[in-house]
């Protein structure tokens, strides 16, 4: 094995838990309290029409949060724009603490392997990566707003592969979604590693489950 793949959202940036899932308790204990129902609405628009809305080039992690909360609380609460900030500034906070956390294991994985990512993102990842000081590890970003493909459509996984100089059968894809990350990796032909907390992890024919990328490093060969 030669190389291995990482989605960013709910992968490098928490431990198996998606920003929808994360992002939820943090509206909640900041005073907005909508029905679920219609959080996920608001959360969901803005999230896939973002690259539309706005000009995300160039863009850091935090900046590209505050475009994201301004337009859910547009739709849940105009009345309260002050909550931009707290909010987008608590989640880049929680993702820093897990960059922190997962930067030795990284950085190990990096000595042994060629890294790379392939998430289905705004079109700015390497730039947030560049300004988290992230970038020096991956070889490849495969970011589905600039390449035009999104997962699970295998050409974003052999996009990433091509650029590492490996073959789909020398690759595992870290990731946290079965749909997305788990069938496209197989679609591939890669080899899988399922990052989930639940107690029963669901079976996805993924090669290995872990809790969070710090385990990787036991695991892989």
């Amino acid at each position: 094995m030669k190389s291995v793949l990482f989605d960013y959202g709910g992968t490098l940036d928490a431990d198996g838990a998606t920003w929808l899932e994360r992002f939820y308790p943090i509206y909640k204990e900041s005073g907005v309290d909508a029905p679920r129902e219609r959080f996920d609405r608001a959360f969901y628009d803005s999230d896939d029409a973002l690259p539309a809305r706005h000009a995300l080039r160039g863009l850091d992690l935090e900046q590209t949060l505050r475009l994201q909360v301004r337009d859910v609380l547009a739709a849940l609460a105009p009345e309260r724009a002050d909550l931009v900030e707290p909010i987008a500034g608590r989640f880049a906070e929680e993702s820093r603490r897990q960059f922190r956390r997962l930067t030795p294991s990284l950085e190990r994985l990096a000595a042994r392997y060629r890294l790379g990512v392939v998430s289905n993102f705004y079109g700015n990842l390497d730039g947030i990566l560049r300004a988290e000081g992230l970038a020096g590890l991956f070889s490849v970003v495969a970011d589905s707003g600039a390449l035009g493909v999104t997962k699970p459509d295998p050409e974003i996984f052999l996009h990433a592969a091509r650029a590492l100089d490996s073959r789909p059968e020398e690759c595992v894809m870290v990731g946290d979604s079965v749909p997305r990350d788990m069938k496209g990796a197989a679609a591939a032909g890669m080899r899988r590693a399922l990052v989930c907390t639940k107690p029963q992890a669901p079976d996805a024919g993924q090669d290995w489950t872990v809790r969070s990328v710090v385990e990787l490093e036991a695991l892989l060969p």
